[in-house]
């Protein structure tokens, strides 16, 4: 996974567990000198913040160097929507000082579900209910760029879940299509005019896209020439998904109608001081009302018409849920939970952004067919498109349930002395 390499670090400890007695796991008490904890020789001390630390670490990311599973809670950045390979943050009992810490594979109804350390005392897959949730936190976002930067990456997470991946729907006018570019934009991208001789080639690129040039295309086409990185955070995101969706000229005239400017299709003093005194919640409900109306009025509604005004109406909500600095979030209220984890079929949907083949069953099943769901367009196609989706969602949470299950049922095992050893452990 490009956008997440200690994910792949990750995936190398699977299955490594504590051992029993006065025996210890060499690969885990090295995982607390790798975060500076050179004291910790004991693998029955609670190490689910040392293994995400040392993932980290390993892909050359600084970790909190934390046994806390809450240190994560200020590290890093807050998602705006799920992303595989998230730090997500939970709580651990009565007590609001405790936690616990993995990486985000996906979710289900009921549970979010993590690759993580000292789950059931071993490296594996379990489940946890998503009311335990605290955080989800990225690495590095805003740090280097500043608060600027962290709205972009906020965006683009929330525009790259509402396109999916490759789709090339006949009734589309945007043809080939993957996560949100379509082939001519890409065709522009490179240079190149699209022709016949060229089309079939360009097509296998663009599905091979990956995501430091998908990010670079929307920053620049889209994010910098409609002037999002001006705008006020929750106005930024519902305008960079118009513009996304509806195009440029389009997104901006939709803006500054939204704000009671001229309607120009220019960004310029008259619409920065309009989009300066209207209040945020006014001018994204006329955004939305305004994008709808454009959706309906469009001629291909009545295919993809309830997945557009679906996706306006999550636009809205998390635009309205960002704080105007957006540069953190303040965690959830902490509850009281225990570690007890669930195990079933893996029935939800899942996220991520970048896709590689590491090579194993576990990693292909686990993160690239999950995030290849969201291709089949299963909220905003209808007919015979929409029944194909469903069969092909069905297929992937079947296979996803049983490799989640296995390597929960294999952690279980290689721990044979959790009772006792919990009694030793802090967090």
């Amino acid at each position: 996974m490009h956008d997440a390499p200690w994910l792949k670090e990750a995936w190398r400890e699977l299955g490594e567990a504590e051992h029993a007695g006065m025996r210890e796991n060499p690969r885990i008490v090295a995982m607390f000198r790798e975060v500076g904890l050179v004291d910790i020789r004991r693998d029955e001390v609670a190490w689910c913040a040392a293994f995400c630390g040392a993932c980290l670490e390993r892909a050359g990311i600084g970790s909190t160097r934390s046994l806390l599973a809450r240190s994560y809670l200020k590290w890093g950045a807050s998602l705006i929507a799920p992303r595989i390979g998230a730090i997500a943050v939970l709580t651990r009992g009565s007590d609001p000082g405790q936690g616990h810490v993995g990486f985000w594979l996906g979710e289900t109804d009921e549970d979010v579900v993590l690759l993580g350390g000292n789950q059931a005392d071993a490296v594996s897959v379990a489940r946890f209910p998503k009311s335990r949730l605290l955080a989800l936190r990225w690495p590095g976002a805003g740090v280097a760029d500043g608060a600027a930067a962290l709205v972009f990456d906020r965006a683009l997470d929330h525009v790259l879940e509402m396109e999916g991946g490759y789709t090339d729907d006949p009734h589309d006018p945007g043809g080939p299509t993957n996560r949100g570019i379509t082939l001519a934009v890409f065709a522009a991208w490179r240079k190149l005019a699209l022709t016949d001789a060229n089309r079939a080639s360009l097509i296998r690129d663009l599905k091979a896209i990956d995501h430091p040039t998908v990010r670079e295309i929307y920053r620049r086409r889209y994010w910098s020439m409609a002037h999002c990185g001006g705008l006020p955070a929750p106005l930024a995101l519902m305008h960079f998904d118009a513009t996304v969706n509806h195009g440029v000229g389009n997104a901006v005239r939709f803006l500054q109608e939204a704000v009671g400017a001229s309607v120009d299709g220019e960004i310029g003093p008259e619409t920065q001081a309009a989009v300066a005194r209207t209040p945020a919640s006014t001018a994204l409900d006329a955004y939305a009302a305004i994008r709808k109306r454009r959706y309906r009025a469009l001629p291909h509604f009545w295919r993809f018409g309830r997945g557009w005004l679906r996706r306006v109406d999550i636009t809205l909500a998390r635009a309205r849920a960002l704080a105007p600095e957006t540069v953190s979030t303040s965690p959830k209220p902490e509850g009281d939970t225990d570690m007890t984890t669930t195990t079933g079929p893996l029935d939800g949907k899942w996220w991520g952004h970048s896709i590689t083949i590491w090579g194993t069953i576990v990693t292909l099943l686990s993160t690239m067919l999950p995030v290849l769901a969201p291709v089949t367009g299963i909220d905003v196609d209808s007919g015979l498109v929409q029944d194909a989706g469903t069969q092909v969602v069905e297929v992937m949470q079947a296979v996803g349930a049983l490799i989640g299950t296995l390597m929960t049922i294999y952690g279980r095992v290689r721990a044979t002395e959790p009772i006792q050893k919990a009694l030793l452990k802090k967090d």
